[in-house]
């Protein structure tokens, strides 16, 4: 008859898991709560919500800071300018940084650690705002959509990054293709690239939250061509035109002196409006952050 063989309970054990459900649950919270209470102030009242206290939800309930940024003139034009350089912006550099990560990842490539060391010095040193204004007039990119793309093709630390990920990929998937006949880009295009989809998502995720927040670059190169604007930039100058006409809650209120909008509700609801699209994109990234696809890819 087989005796089932019980594990004594370990104290120590116990006391780890509740204090890690605790860390997990305050965690969390932090996490959390500046969504929830970024919400809670963008369905407010502005006057209302300058008293303060409101923390989970809105206290005077009103949707007249979405009214106010949904109404924006030019909201449809930096919305889809936004989109595009965000979709331009994130395949063209993800595909740039992908090859020049392959190439500095080859133990072949002579040059690979004098180039590295190179991009490694960009991250610390650049010329600074006037030269690059001057560089990109004299480049022909100011009032055009190239600005938004190619200025950030090559990102060292992004490249990095994929060099380090590529550099970790087993050599005997290459040299089982080169005895196949197969080339350089071959073996970037269908074994490479498609053991790298974790890291790719990555840095996808990464340039994409960048170009899709970012409105310096529309201020300072394509200020004149309104065709050419963006969501935050447009969100960026409503936001100021609102704090230039309340400097108090009662100089914000309506004909009506009903609802109000106020630069902290409209500023919320500003941030509402940009970071759904984030949200709505990350969950399809998100499975290949936790796992890579060269498990058991070539037993050694």
């Amino acid at each position: 008859m087989n005796q089932k063989t019980h594990k004594p309970i370990n104290g120590w054990d116990i006391a780890f898991k509740i204090f890690l459900a605790i860390f997990m649950v305050i965690f969390l919270v932090a996490t959390l709560y500046p969504v929830i209470n970024t919400i809670a102030l963008s369905f407010n009242d502005g006057t209302d919500a300058v008293r303060g206290g409101i923390y989970l939800w809105p206290r005077v309930f009103s949707v007249k800071s979405y009214s106010t940024v949904l109404q924006m003139e030019n909201l449809l034009t930096g919305f889809k300018i936004s989109v595009l350089r965000t979709v331009i912006g994130t395949l063209s550099s993800l595909a740039i940084n992908a090859l020049l990560a392959f190439v500095l990842s080859r133990k072949r490539f002579l040059f690979a650690s004098q180039l590295s060391f190179f991009y490694v010095i960009t991250m610390y040193v650049n010329g600074g705002l006037i030269p690059t204004f001057i560089l990109y007039r004299n480049l022909g990119l100011m009032n055009s959509f190239s600005v938004y793309w190619v200025t950030g093709l090559v990102s060292a630390w992004n490249m990095l990054v994929l060099r380090t990920y590529m550099k970790g990929l087993s050599e005997s998937l290459e040299e089982s293709a080169q005895l196949d006949g197969a080339g350089y880009f071959t073996i970037f295009v269908k074994i490479i690239s498609p053991l790298c989809k974790p890291v790719y998502a990555t840095i996808a995720l990464f340039v994409a939250v960048w170009q899709w927040n970012n409105w310096f670059d529309a201020m300072i190169y394509n200020r004149m061509a309104t065709d050419l604007t963006v969501l935050q930039y447009e969100l960026m100058k409503l936001l100021s035109s609102v704090m230039q006409q309340s400097g108090s809650a009662e100089s914000a209120k309506d004909a009506g002196g009903a609802n109000t909008i106020t630069p902290i509700t409209v500023r919320s609801a500003a941030s509402v409006v940009t970071m759904l699209p984030i949200i709505c994109v990350y969950p399809f990234l998100q499975r290949y952050f936790v796992t890579g696809l060269t498990i058991g890819g070539v037993k050694e």
